[in-house]
């Protein structure tokens, strides 16, 4: 093996003293320490610094969401509000704290994790009682496997979903050790054939409804109520996807948006004869990635009784942000929910940033009218009435370049800036990169 002579080893430098050259980057010491030796073994130590940027940006970080897409699922769908902590100058002086999680206040004894975010969702669809997991296909799974393993579920074969993923409602269904039986035809269910298929297996255990929340289906079609579901015997499980609570929208002075209307919600859904609602806590929640399970006390008590709702659980910091979440619906306060925020900010209020931020910038901006959407698998093919910034050219790679970087559309051959999507907040710094181009 060919050595490198020992004039080239005297000038590279030591790993510790190039590691700590780094320090400005905000890396651990290790990572310094790991990018310094490779540099170095690379013969070119001067390559560190933009092998640490490189690293620092593959790291989960903020990004500016300029897409129009409110809940992008490659940028963490719903945007995370602040948590309420009181700030201070220096961040090490705010006290690390400890809560009660999984403790009764009262009695002292262990409690129930989900107790507190759980109970707050109970009430905000009118269930008896609710129970957490860590997403909604979890929460699925989880009903079925508690309450209809290993005996017959009846779907209609047009509520056969994929999700995102390659994930299959059958799939889902299998994997908790139910037995799928379908009726209907894929754009046609009626109530006899649920009727039939309940005839033919008397030991079914419930009836499966699932909502087709990341697609439509319309012309010559058909489908079953809840309210007559309900009427037929065994028990109706309602997926309904999306965390709509309540179809009136109360948290919005204006009500529903127009881009909501036909979507299910777990209140009017319970309302008409659901025994059990399955949701998201992202999906038109505006929380955390989570899933829920709202219903019957009973229900949800088996559901929380069985071995996979240890399996299924959330953490702390998910219960903590969706109780926030549902705090902020009971207190009717759409301000703490960034998703409402940017859903409802109107037309007009965005073109006016859009002219702010274009006015003086070396590069040629145009205000235009765009359209977002709510993205996430939810409300397919809904656009809700936006503006933004338009630059010709596809400039989205200089853009994605800044820091931090900004996430755009590239629309007949020009970039295209949603501000629905972007906090006020973040204007300056869509300036500054404005500025730069």
């Amino acid at each position: 093996m060919h050595e490198a002579p020992p004039e080239a080893h005297q000038r590279l430098p030591q790993v510790d003293a190039l590691a700590r050259s780094l320090s400005s980057t905000g890396l651990p010491h290790p990572l310094c320490v790991d990018i310094a030796r490779e540099a170095i073994a690379a013969g070119d130590p001067t390559s560190a610094p933009s092998r640490a940027d490189s690293l620092r940006r593959a790291l989960l970080g903020p990004v500016i969401n300029a897409t129009g897409v409110l809940l992008h699922t490659n940028l963490g769908r719903a945007p995370r509000a602040s948590p309420d902590l009181r700030p201070a100058p220096d961040r090490s002086a705010v006290p690390a704290r400890y809560s009660n999680l999984e403790i009764d206040l009262v009695t002292g004894r262990r409690g129930d994790r989900t107790a507190h975010a759980a109970s707050l969702m109970a009430r905000l669809t009118g269930a008896q009682a609710a129970l957490v997991v860590n997403n909604g296909a979890a929460a699925l799974l989880l009903a079925l496997a508690a309450l209809a393993s290993p005996r017959a579920v009846v779907v209609s074969r047009g509520e056969l979903v994929e999700i995102g993923g390659g994930f299959r409602i059958p799939d889902v269904l299998a994997s908790s050790g139910a037995h799928l039986v379908e009726v209907g035809t894929t754009n046609r269910t009626h109530l006899r054939d649920y009727e039939g298929a309940l005839a033919a297996h008397p030991e079914a255990a419930a009836i499966l409804k699932v909502h087709p929340s990341n697609y439509r289906l319309s012309g010559f079609t058909a489908a079953v109520e809840v309210r007559e579901l309900a009427k037929l015997g065994p028990p109706v499980i309602v997926d309904i996807g999306s965390g709509l609570l309540d179809a009136a929208t109360p948290w919005l002075e204006d009500g529903p948006p127009p881009w909501l209307t036909g979507e299910p919600a777990a209140r009017q859904t319970l309302r008409d004869g659901a025994a059990l609602v399955t949701f998201s806590g992202d999906k038109l929640l505006g929380g955390p990635q989570a899933g829920i399970l709202a219903g019957t006390a009973e229900l949800i008590d088996r559901c929380r009784r069985h071995a996979l709702a240890r399996a299924l659980r959330p953490g702390g910091l998910v219960l903590a942000d969706l109780q926030r979440t549902a705090l902020a619906y009971l207190s009717r306060d759409v301000a703490a929910l960034p998703f409402w925020n940017m859903a409802t900010t109107s037309v007009e209020q965005l073109r006016a940033r859009a002219a702010a931020l274009g006015a003086g910038e070396a590069v040629a901006c145009q205000v235009v009218d765009c359209e977002s959407v709510p993205g996430g698998g939810s409300v397919p093919g809904a656009t809700i009435p936006s503006a933004g910034i338009a630059i010709d050219g596809d400039r989205s790679a200089e853009l994605r370049a800044c820091d931090p970087p900004i996430m755009t559309r590239v629309l007949d051959g020009r970039t295209v800036l949603d501000l629905r999507t972007v906090d006020p907040t973040d204007d300056p710094l869509i300036a500054t990169a404005l500025a730069s181009l």
